[in-house]
């Protein structure tokens, strides 16, 4: 547990939830001609003093998941670690212990803990545990489902109904299981900032839903929590939609210059929830306004998605060659 060197407690509960901005022109990569070694692996944005958004360039990895820092007056949260492992091109543990430290010049505290959790457990967003293992002071949720089970206290007899709490230190965030993309999906929700943090069960772009009953499910828990608890953004860890209404990038685009921002509505989170109870019966991939179902896409739908990425890119490399 830290002590406060200096400057005393914050008050995250009394004065929840603030208002903090989103204003920001995420990189959204490059046609692939020019120097990219400007771009910045790691994008950062300070939604407030207290939660940081960051993005991983799409120079590094197409994917450029987003990734969050949350500080409570005990430990901050790392909320997934991106797509690449080698600090040497990606690096997130320098980028955090950078962060860290500024944060505790201003909020001096000994013995600043930081737990490494995940929205889920798949590469993209775990990806850069190893830079943290060896990182004093630090916890490390492993990827699996029982160690998800056990850091965060859910009983596996309630599964995944029931809601817990990860204090932060005066920052309590509410979590709860939701399954269906994969099934370590975390929903979590910051009181501090009413932000409903959802990993890629709900964002603009693909919602892969391999176990769609457990999809549908997680739909229902979270529309029913965001009914009962102020919301300011929903906030998911990918963009692949385009402005124009029911448009993706192709899977691999390196270079989204239209792409939508990534944060949505209560009523889009409820759009989802309804689209979803929609297409139950229908096994493939269905197109909305703001997102892409994949109801438990099969070979076919994968191997359909797979080639036009492919396409694209072949048109991208026409397109660097010719210099347009």
């Amino acid at each position: 547990m830290s002590t406060m060197a200096d400057g005393g407690l914050i008050d995250f509960a009394g004065a929840a939830p603030v208002t903090g901005s989103l204003e920001v022109a995420w990189n959204h990569g490059t046609r692939g001609r020019g120097d990219t070694a400007e771009v910045a692996a790691i994008q950062i944005h300070h939604y407030d003093e207290h939660t940081v958004v960051m993005r991983q360039a799409k120079a590094v990895n197409y994917e450029a998941p987003f990734f969050f820092l949350l500080f409570g007056n005990e430990r901050a949260l790392l909320l997934d670690t991106g797509a690449t492992e080698d600090p040497q091109i990606f690096p997130l543990r320098a980028t955090v212990d950078g962060l860290i430290d500024a944060w505790l010049e201003r909020h001096p505290r000994d013995d600043y803990e930081l737990v490494v959790a995940h929205t889920h457990g798949h590469g993209d967003h775990v990806a850069g545990d190893a830079q943290f293992e060896d990182r004093p002071r630090t916890t490390l949720v492993a990827r699996e489902l029982e160690a998800v089970e056990a850091f965060f206290g859910f009983d596996a007899a309630n599964r995944p109904a029931e809601t817990v709490s990860l204090d932060l230190g005066g920052r309590a965030l509410e979590i709860f299981l939701s399954p269906g993309h994969h099934a370590t999906a975390i929903t979590c929700y910051d009181p501090w900032t009413a932000i409903l943090f959802t990993g890629d069960t709900v964002l603009p772009g693909r919602l892969y839903a391999f176990d769609f009953p457990a999809f549908c499910a997680s739909m229902d828990r979270m529309v029913a929590f965001a009914e009962t608890h102020p919301v300011s953004h929903v906030l998911g860890c990918h963009v692949e939609m385009a402005r124009r209404p029911g448009r993706d990038y192709p899977i691999g685009a390196v270079y989204q210059p239209d792409e939508r921002a990534p944060e949505m509505t209560v009523a889009q989170l409820t759009a989802v929830r309804d689209a979803a109870r929609a297409v139950a019966a229908k096994q493939g991939v269905h197109r909305f306004d703001d997102f892409v179902i994949y109801n438990e896409p099969g070979e076919k739908e994968m191997r359909r998605l797979i080639r036009r990425g492919e396409r694209a890119a072949r048109v991208a490399k026409v397109r660097a060659v010719l210099g347009f």
